[in-house]
């Protein structure tokens, strides 16, 4: 099957500031693609900024003139799909010859979504998938993703799928995902505890595939608000890059995909381990739209 190199891109956003953003990621994916990398994981809400530490200046019940104000800035800053920063990715792959995974934050009418992009060299933007449960108080800022954004994409490193950092600890997504046979699963994450390692090597134990996890580094007045954690984890659940710390990086690895089919000799979740005569799993795909117009 051959090997690929792979990379993690460690970095942390200039908030409320996207274009400044697309700069800083430019110079990481031209790094991670000088040092061999054919797939480039960024981190979640790289694009459009994680604003940890805000309030927004909301209490139950009760919203602030201050708090709308900071967040018409917020969605001032992320970006839309067919927007100029997508397709500026879509151009460092094309130059790069490198296929791109990257967290956005979507503006999609008068929502926002937590999503991954996936950028391919050849065609651009092939597929997204917006996070499908915002945690804590992101349901302040997100909307929630639905079925018909859970892409395994075929590409030709491999079957890519996305989990965003706690989607991650959702089994009956991971279970839909391994079904898809993804096999390079990228979590773009902003989840810095020492914890957060132990999931991504479960994962890959778990589906028995590849997982490069990317976080961000991300820094205010010299305190450091999320201090990284970018890990590159083997089917078995071995560590091949990371984890990351204290700074941004690049962490690359090179993947044996041969270890796929190693992995599968004693564990297949959705095979030979899967029990269907007793455990069913139904998946919703179908997109869920407020409006439907039929002619």
């Amino acid at each position: 099957m051959g090997s690929v190199v792979v990379a993690a891109v460690q970095v942390g956003a200039e908030l409320f500031d996207t274009a400044a953003t697309v700069v800083k990621a430019e110079r990481w994916i031209r790094e991670a693609a000088a040092g061999g990398a054919r797939l480039v994981v960024l981190p979640e809400a790289l694009l459009g900024g994680y604003p940890k530490g805000y309030d927004f200046g909301i209490t139950v019940g009760s919203r602030s003139p201050e708090g709308r104000e900071l967040f018409r800035r917020y969605r001032e800053a992320a970006v839309e799909l067919d927007g100029p920063e997508i397709a500026r990715l879509a151009e460092l792959a094309t130059e790069l010859d490198v296929h791109l995974v990257a967290g956005v934050i979507e503006r999609d009418g008068g929502t926002l979504y937590c999503t991954a992009v996936f950028v391919d060299p050849r065609d651009g933007l092939v597929a997204h998938h917006r996070k499908l449960m915002p945690t804590a108080a992101e349901r302040y800022l997100w909307g929630q993703g639905d079925g018909s954004t859970m892409p395994a994409v075929r590409t030709d490193l491999g079957v890519l799928g996305a989990a965003i950092c706690w989607e991650n600890y959702m089994p009956l997504f991971r279970q839909s995902m391994y079904a898809k046979g993804v096999q390079i699963w990228c979590a773009p994450t902003v989840d810095d505890r020492e914890q957060w390692q132990a999931t991504m090597r479960h994962i890959a134990l778990e589906g028995r595939c590849f997982v490069i996890s990317a976080n961000q580094y991300l820094t205010q007045d010299d305190a450091v608000l999320i201090n990284g954690g970018s890990t590159i984890v083997s089917p078995l659940g071995e560590i091949l890059a990371g984890p990351l710390r204290a700074g941004e990086g690049v962490l690359l690895a090179e993947l044996d995909l041969a270890d796929l089919d190693r992995g599968y000799f004693d564990f297949d979740s959705v095979g030979h381990y899967a029990r269907p005569d007793i455990f069913t799993l139904t998946v919703d795909e179908s997109p869920h739209e407020t409006v439907v117009r039929r002619s």
